[in-house]
Parts: structure tokens; C-alpha cells; sequence
């Protein structure tokens, strides 16, 4: 049997203007782009019984759900540890609007800081971790999330550094899977050092 991997597929583009913070806020995805990141998808995942979950966000359900259309066998459950860091009150501004020293408390005290009075990435880290561990001790294969660029974030760091260690501004991924992309990383079993 060949080890277990997390597939951390993001949604496709979300219907809102460019430069806007939006978090948490429930906005819609590109619909035809949302079906062509499923179909890529469904031809890409292996054939044998995987899990596929979700984060609540629509942007998210949407490809779910197309994504099961296409693969009938797999059932998407919402899972709201996968959900986007919650800006606050920043959530539905410009970036370039948000008050610079604000901008710059956060990114001095990214572990502790709560960007617009929403959610420290710490309390993020934590519940993010908290579905690792979960998605670690299912029985079948592979795993799916659908969700969203600071989740894959997030499971770059704690796979890379574990939990216990609070990341600097400078030294957070950058990276992330595009729009209506993936990326794909080792799921260590259960008892398995991270």
C-alpha cells in the first residue's frame, strides 16, 4: 500500500475585485472555472477510496460539488477548520485602504496579532492542525481539502516546523496552489513524526 497523501486543492477565483481583503467573507467562484478545476481534478486523483473535505465557504462547496459530479463515489464534507483566516472587520476593504500601522502590528506579531480584531494565524495554526491530525487517523488513502491559499499555508509550516513553533513574517510560505490548483504532500501516518 503506498503512503497516504493530503491533496490541499484551492478554490477557483472568487467573484470579487482584485486587491480586496476577503477572507472569510462567502463570496462566489468563477463557475466555469470552478467545472474545469474539478474535471482537471477528478482526472488527477487515484482511483481508490479517498475522503474529500471541504471548507464551508461556497467557493469551496462549489467545487465540491462539481467535483463529485464527476466522481460520484466521493462524498465532500464541510469541515470549518478549513476555513480562511478571519480578517474582522478588514474582511470586504481594499488592502491599500487598511491603516498601514496596523498592517505593520500585524506583521510584526503574525503568531498573536488578530488582524482587523478576527483571528490570530496562532488560533489558525491550531485548528488547522487539529483536522491534520484528524485527516492522519482516517482508515482509506488519500485526503482531499478544498479550501483556501492561508490553510495550504498552514499545513506548510506545521508539516515543515510542527506546532509548537511560532512562525516570523519573514520566514511564512509564500507559496500556495493557484486558483482552482493543488498541491500534494505526505500524510504521516498516525504515530509518524511531523
Amino acid at each position: 500500500m503506498t503512503a497516504a497523501r493530503l491533496w490541499l486543492v484551492r478554490h477557483a477565483q472568487p467573484e470579487v475585485a482584485l486587491g480586496i481583503c476577503y477572507g472569510r467573507l462567502d463570496l462566489p467562484a468563477d463557475p466555469a472555472a470552478s467545472r474545469a478545476a474539478a474535471r482537471a481534478l477528478a482526472q488527477a486523483l487515484p482511483a481508490e477510496a479517498i475522503t474529500v473535505w471541504h471548507s464551508p465557504l461556497q467557493r469551496c462547496e462549489l467545487l465540491a460539488l462539481e467535483l463529485q459530479g464527476l466522481r460520484p463515489n466521493l462524498a465532500p464534507k464541510p469541515e470549518p477548520r478549513l476555513l480562511e483566516l478571519d480578517f474582522g472587520h478588514w474582511e470586504g476593504r481594499g488592502w491599500q485602504g487598511i491603516d498601514r500601522t496596523a498592517l505593520d502590528a500585524w506583521a510584526s506579531q503574525l503568531h498573536e496579532y488578530a488582524p482587523g480584531g478576527g483571528e490570530p494565524l496562532r488560533a489558525m495554526l491550531e485548528r488547522v492542525w487539529q483536522a491534520l491530525q484528524d485527516a492522519r487517523r482516517l482508515p482509506c488513502g488519500d485526503v482531499v481539502w478544498i479550501t483556501h491559499a492561508g490553510v495550504a499555508r498552514c499545513v506548510a509550516w506545521l508539516l515543515a516546523h510542527g506546532p509548537g513553533r511560532a512562525p516570523q513574517a519573514q520566514e511564512w510560505p509564500a507559496a500556495a496552489p493557484p486558483f482552482g490548483g493543488w498541491t500534494v504532500v505526505p500524510l504521516p501516518a498516525p504515530g509518524q513524526a511531523i
